[in-house]
């Protein structure tokens, strides 16, 4: 019985990264034997094992042969007979497929190594097309080590199109799409995942909406720009201001909508936007992202074009936008709604510093809106509905003495 440590620890070792979890495999022990020394077993589908003082995983190693359609469409097999090489060999990509032994030793069977060190993500055999979650895999392996200058092999590529063709990608679970979009999207460069996705046309079976959005342009920030590159250039800023996983996302959806916004600025904000008949609603309950995204997601698709244009509208109107957003009850949301209309604004060089000033603006206001205190009013003896209007006009007087500052 040998123990090795293997996958994303040893790769992440190599490249100076910070290791987060440590992932072993056993080579020549039996599922008796590791109950035996007080492992703990979690593993339904395979033996994986918890250690007795570590806690950190340790699987039986094992080899894998389709039967089946989709992510889970394999049957496994572990037992003492099955050798590191052909536990490793299973792997996705070749720089997943290095072990470390207790000497620190590499056991290298796929060449990864060479592949480290020429920046390269690349599959380890023709057997990686039959599991679909590979491609959001290597998208997302992307999104973590493009800053390292990572590349896609151009025949990794090309088995990734041949997976987004075969139409096996609908067969993963909402759950564990929504899973590789959400960490995908939290790596040090989203802006990757997102474009390795469309050029292995994955993007158009798992988001077609979005996938629309590299075929458009429109005129949000006055310029006429292709919304896909726009998307693509966003996230890229947010991630250099360590934005949240939630404006990423909101990012990404940011213009799924753009063709039944209302024109009218005042109609935007008056209308009710909290109809269910709307694509990033549609979208968030089909890959049944969380609300916290979706919230966020939905409330900048319908009013981002207003924010852009807030300084021409009237004091009232801009309260009404504070209402809609719910920005009294949360101030950190409408903070994030906020920063999503600053990382698409940086896209647009040409008419940033005006746009700018308009976010800007609408943040001093809420935060002088924010300020009013309700128990002034009725300390002055003002009761019931009389309170509340007190404390909008207050907001709207707030207001009106800012726009002459800006």
């Amino acid at each position: 019985m040998k123990t090795y440590l293997v996958g994303g620890a040893v790769r992440d070792q190599l490249l100076g990264i910070n290791v987060i979890e440590r992932d072993w495999v056993v080579v020549g022990a039996t599922v008796k034997e590791m109950l035996d020394q007080d492992y703990q077993q979690v593993g339904k589908d395979f033996p994986v094992f918890l250690h007795p003082t570590t806690k950190e995983e340790h699987a039986l190693a094992r080899t894998e042969r389709k039967d089946g359609r989709g992510h889970t469409g394999f049957q496994i097999y572990a037992s003492p007979e099955v050798t590191l090489d052909q536990d490793l060999t299973r792997r996705d990509l070749t720089i997943n497929a290095i072990a470390k032994d207790e000497s620190g030793r590499l056991i290298d069977p796929c060449n990864g190594l060479a592949d480290i060190n020429n920046r390269i993500l690349r599959h380890i055999s023709t057997a990686f097309t039959e599991d679909p979650l590979r491609v959001l895999r290597v998208a997302r392996f992307h999104a973590k080590l493009l800053h390292l200058g990572f590349t896609v092999a151009p025949e990794t590529l090309a088995l990734m199109k041949e997976i987004s063709r075969s139409g096996e990608l609908t067969e993963l679970s909402p759950e564990r799409i929504w899973q590789e979009f959400r960490r995908g999207l939290n790596e040090t460069s989203p802006q990757a995942f997102i474009k390795t996705l469309y050029q292995c046309d994955a993007l158009e079976q798992l988001l077609p909406e979005l996938n629309r959005c590299f075929h458009t342009s429109d005129n949000m920030l006055d310029v006429s720009c292709n919304v896909g590159k726009r998307t693509l250039a966003a996230l890229e800023y947010a991630a250099k201001q360590n934005y949240s996983g939630e404006v990423r996302w909101a990012i990404v959806l940011h213009a799924i909508d753009s063709n039944s916004r209302p024109k009218n600025i005042i109609a935007k904000v008056l209308q009710n936007k909290n109809s269910d008949d709307n694509a990033v609603k549609a979208i968030s309950k089909r890959l049944r992202v969380p609300n916290d995204y979706g919230d966020l997601a939905g409330l900048v698709a319908y009013y981002i074009e207003f924010a852009i244009q807030a300084k021409s509208a009237k004091p009232d109107i801009i309260i009404s936008l504070l209402d809609a957003c719910d920005a009294w009850r949360r101030p950190e949301r409408f903070g994030d709604f906020l920063r999503t209309c600053e990382a698409l604004i940086s896209t647009s060089p040409e008419r940033s510093h005006q746009n700018l000033g308009s976010i800007a603006f609408l943040r001093t206001a809420f935060e002088l809106c924010n300020s009013i205190d309700a128990k002034e009013f009725v300390a002055a003896g003002i009761r019931g509905e009389a309170i509340g209007e007190s404390v909008r006009n207050a907001r709207k007087v707030c207001v009106a003495e800012l726009k002459n500052q800006f």
